[in-house]
């Protein structure tokens, strides 16, 4: 099975919003909710694509010829390459059918292990989906990332207890969701917090903390002052606002501020080796890409996302070769050119 056959399969088993497109850039599911588009007119999902294709690689092969390593030092565990799955919940209602958050991240958790890297799973208002994510973490060795949502204290508290008996490499919490339209009005409530309360949230968790949803250096800077060991930048939260900055044009300035204090990750639009250079390249530490991990699971399940993986990483392996970097350590800021 190939990259283009898996596409193919998951055509006919992701539900009616998701179109599969041959480019996964937003366009062609704008402004569908449910469904992995955006609220309002979609435009932020669509500038996250754009942004990291107006970049430009400098290339530079006036070096020594040596092979390229992609490892990558993730809290302890050394991935095959700086990237991993992100988070992604509530199968059902937004990609249909075939599967549900449990049955998704069972595949997802442990394809990413063998296929060398690590997953990000996701949560929801059925205690199930955390359970079921832990589970699948447990099975994979502790090889994950279990994403909590920004619930009230008690919440939060008791799921983090949970999280901690299954030893993942770290927690995530995707600060942003507190603007996802599906979780207003539910209960246990969900909202933001203040650097206070993320401060308590993360001395409880007592292992690495990841502040998922950061897009300004006034968040990056609150969520070092509150302890977090790393930041994911992304603005999915509220499925990306419109008239937000790409996290390309936000992850430079971001970078200078914390870099060096903290990992920063970065997520939104990432489709390929090439943009995952180019990341790397503008201060980030590695990435995070959701939507075709779950193309890959529906078309192709543990099949389809080792096939991706291999892909993304022959592609940045490629990419560095041609600009003079041997190892992720030499990928520096003068190998990209900023429009």
């Amino acid at each position: 099975m190939d990259y283009q056959e898996v596409l193919q399969n998951a055509r006919s088993r992701v539900g009616p919003y998701c179109k599969v497109c041959p480019v996964c850039n937003g366009s062609g599911c704008k402004n569908t909710i449910p469904g992995p588009g955006a609220k309002g007119l979609g435009t932020g999902f669509i500038r996250n694509y754009q942004k990291w294709q107006e970049l430009c690689v400098n290339m530079d092969t006036i070096c020594e010829n040596k092979p390229v390593d992609t490892a990558f030092s993730f809290f302890g565990k050394t991935l095959a390459a700086p990237i991993m799955a992100a988070p992604v919940g509530a199968m059902k209602l937004h990609y249909g059918e075939l599967y549900d958050d449990l049955a998704y991240n069972d595949i997802l958790v442990s394809a990413c292990q063998s296929a060398g890297i690590a997953a990000f799973t996701g949560d929801g208002t059925d205690p199930a989906v955390m359970q079921g994510a832990l589970a699948a973490i447990e099975k994979a060795g502790g090889c994950g990332v279990p994403t909590v949502k920004p619930w009230d204290r008690d919440t939060v508290f008791a799921k983090l207890d949970a999280v901690k008996a299954a030893h993942p490499l770290a927690i995530a919490m995707d600060i942003d969701a507190a603007g996802l339209p599906f979780l207003k009005n539910l209960t246990p409530p969900a909202g933001s917090k203040t650097v206070e309360e993320l401060r308590e949230i993360i001395d409880y968790a007592q292992m690495p903390f990841i502040v998922k949803g950061i897009m300004t250096v006034a968040g990056a800077r609150k969520a070092l002052q509150a302890g977090a060991s790393a930041i994911v930048v992304s603005n999915h939260g509220g499925r990306v606002l419109d008239g937000c900055p790409a996290t390309a044009e936000v992850l430079p300035q971001i970078a200078e501020a914390v870099g060096g204090q903290m990992m920063i990750l970065v997520d939104g639009g990432i489709r390929s080796g090439l943009d995952v250079f180019k990341a790397l390249a503008s201060g980030a530490d590695g990435v995070l890409i959701g939507r075709p991990f779950v193309t890959m699971v529906y078309g192709g399940g543990s099949q389809g996302v080792a096939v991706y993986v291999k892909k993304l990483t022959e592609e940045l392996r490629d990419v560095m070769a041609m600009c003079g970097a041997h190892s992720l350590s030499e990928i520096t800021r003068d190998m990209v050119c900023r429009p």
